[in-house]
């Protein structure tokens, strides 16, 4: 009775079916468990886990945007906080370079759920972005931006740990058009995260190659904005790029002494995981001052 019931209530589409497009989107939106935890260790163990839960239910849903789009975003998090982070820290080269291998293989993973997430919704779109990067972005919407972000995201990180290796550096252009979109659609989404992205785009590169240090100065100004002083991340982010270009320790010790300071477990609990991370990442930079500046 309990299916027939179900079945009817569905338009005719089976119960398995059903359930999956429920349980992919109750995962898909479930972000906000682990960006409230206070515990970081906890969430590095779960999170694989749950991200192999959402590969399963993907098998099962495999056109679902906000799954593709939830994936991007898990696997670049868990790439960047703890894999790549791990490898930074590392001491035996042998193991740091195998983290480091690692972490850009599950980057590359987001990427491509974030492809599959945007072809999805725009059908072409892959075939479209080599050749011309500025007409696939202008595909999409502002309900593309998470997928347009993550994917950026995931695929220059990947770009960052791929060396010199041209064919990846071809890929940037594609990257900057994508974020660039995502910042015309919806300048304050997460709270300034694509500012600070564009802290390291144009923070991270000389003026050579495109970078500009004003440009990322502005950046970093409207993220602290956006952030209402309670998302400390930007401040790691300059301090790692920029006062490490310029050479400005003074600069670069007050802006992670302004993270160390923040009372990351007791404010803004929405991004409590967030910034917990970023100031191990800000205690691991100080402990390589003299490494990273000259006097």
């Amino acid at each position: 009775m309990f299916a027939l019931l179900l079945l009817g209530a569905t338009g005719g589409c089976s119960p398995r079916t059903y359930i999956a497009q429920r349980v992919a989107n109750v995962l898909s939106s479930g972000g906000e468990i682990f960006s409230t935890d206070d515990d970081p260790d906890l969430v590095r163990e779960a999170a694989p886990f749950a991200l192999k839960a959402e590969e399963y239910v993907l098998s099962q849903e495999p056109a679902h945007r906000g799954l593709l789009a939830s994936l991007s975003r898990g696997f670049t998090q868990y790439a960047s906080a703890f894999v790549l982070q791990d490898a930074l820290e590392e001491r035996d080269r042998e193991r740091a370079d195998a983290g480091t291998d690692r972490a850009k293989r599950l980057l590359l993973r987001a990427k491509e759920y974030g492809m599959r997430g945007l072809e999805a919704a725009h059908p072409g779109f892959g075939n479209r972005l080599p050749a011309d990067p500025k007409a696939a972005a202008a595909m999409t919407g502002k309900e593309d931006v998470p997928l347009l972000f993550w994917t950026a995201a995931s695929w220059s990180l990947s770009i960052s740990l791929s060396g010199v290796d041209p064919h990846m550096l071809a890929d940037l252009p594609r990257c900057e058009s994508l974020m660039r979109r995502a910042l015309a659609l919806q300048e304050n989404y997460d709270h300034g995260a694509i500012h600070e992205y564009f802290v390291a785009f144009e923070g991270g590169r000389p003026e050579a190659m495109g970078g500009s240090l004003d440009e990322a100065k502005r950046h970093f100004e409207r993220a602290m904005e956006l952030g209402g002083g309670r998302k400390i991340s930007p401040l790691v982010t300059f301090a790692e790029t920029v006062s490490v270009r310029t050479q400005d320790r003074q600069e670069f010790l007050g802006l992670l002494s302004r993270a160390l300071a923040f009372d990351a477990r007791g404010e803004a609990p929405e991004f409590r995981l967030a910034n917990l991370l970023a100031q191990r990442k800000a205690r691991w930079l100080m402990g390589r001052v003299d490494e990273l500046f000259l006097e």
